[in-house]
């Protein structure tokens, strides 16, 4: 039994295909077939059923990829000390980051990341939290950006920034005449918030400062977007406001910013973290990320000098 085959068995329980997890591997796909039926051959069972489409896994298939999972991940952690003890900062890196959040933080961390620690290849990957946590606890993920607290036991949350929410008003409502928004405000138009889709944490974010598990809907009409550019336009037309992340407002056209209103302070906002498995070794590249993201985009947020405050985030 090798290391190898067993990343063989994970590539094909991922994708329930063995070209595809060939080619996942790099290898070919007669290799990774050989490799898996030689193990399988040692401990006579079988991992695989291959009469099913997809390929599924056996009943001993599943106990033994629970349990590969495990050694892969440890066997990784060898380099991963050795790195770290050397002072070694390079080597793939996979982040997973919220949908709500990569549009505006990547672009305004990544090129310095890769100037400052050039030998470390950031693998980026846009998921939902539910994926990420599932991930990270797969081994699947070095770590992750995303809204919390998760409140997960084996989780590690290390607090990026919090970045305040902003209102944008249509001119045709009231709120748009004060120069700064209150949540009471947001209470008395409930019926006109224009929400990010089921499955957003900040879409739940928002819910949480109304205090309401849903929003009555007066518009006429139904929609599921998970794209804040789809509710600004709609807000243009007239048919509602909504609520935006600060740092999404940065680089809107200067007309648009005219319908943009600051909460009074202090602001509601939400706590962004960085997000890894407890039994991460790779602390060197967590920090170098922590310290490039921190220096960007605090920046970014501190100039407004207000109170911010952060709602319980509902996963």
């Amino acid at each position: 039994m090798t290391i190898t085959q067993l990343q063989y068995v994970l590539a094909v329980a991922e994708h329930k295909n063995f070209t595809a997890a060939a080619e996942k591997c790099f290898v070919t796909q007669p290799t990774l077939s050989m490799q898996i039926q030689k193990l399988e051959e040692e401990l006579d069972i079988q991992i695989f059923d291959r009469s099913k489409k997809p390929i599924q896994l056996t009943e001993v298939g599943e106990k033994i990829v629970n349990q590969a999972k495990n050694i892969v991940n440890e066997s990784g952690r060898i380099k991963d000390i050795v790195d770290q003890q050397k002072g070694f900062i390079g080597g793939d890196f996979k982040v997973g980051i919220i949908p709500t959040i990569m549009p505006t933080l990547l672009p305004m961390f990544m090129a310095n990341f890769i100037k400052k620690y050039p030998r470390v290849n950031l693998i980026i990957e846009e998921r939902n939290t539910e994926d990420i946590i599932k991930m990270l606890k797969n081994g699947q993920l070095d770590a992750a950006i995303a809204a919390t607290p998760l409140d997960e036991e084996s989780i590690k949350e290390v607090v990026l920034y919090y970045e305040p929410f902003v209102a944008y008003v249509p001119e045709n409502n009231p709120a748009y005449n004060k120069p700064e928004f209150e949540v009471e405000d947001l209470e008395a138009n409930l019926s006109n918030i224009l929400l990010l889709q089921d499955g957003h944490c900040f879409r739940n974010n928002v819910l949480n400062i109304c205090k309401a598990t849903s929003l009555p809907n007066d518009n006429h009409f139904q929609i599921e977007s998970g794209s804040f550019e789809t509710m600004v336009r709609l807000v243009d037309e007239g048919l509602g406001m909504t609520l935006l992340p600060y740092l999404h407002t940065l680089d809107m056209p200067v007309k648009a910013t005219e319908k943009l209103r600051p909460f009074k302070a202090p602001q509601p906002s939400r706590e962004v973290s960085l997000i890894y498995n407890k039994k991460e070794l790779k602390g060197h590249i967590i920090d170098a990320l922590r310290s490039t993201i921190t220096g960007v985009v605090r920046g970014a947020i501190a100039f407004q000098d207000v109170q911010i405050t952060s709602p319980t985030h509902v996963k």
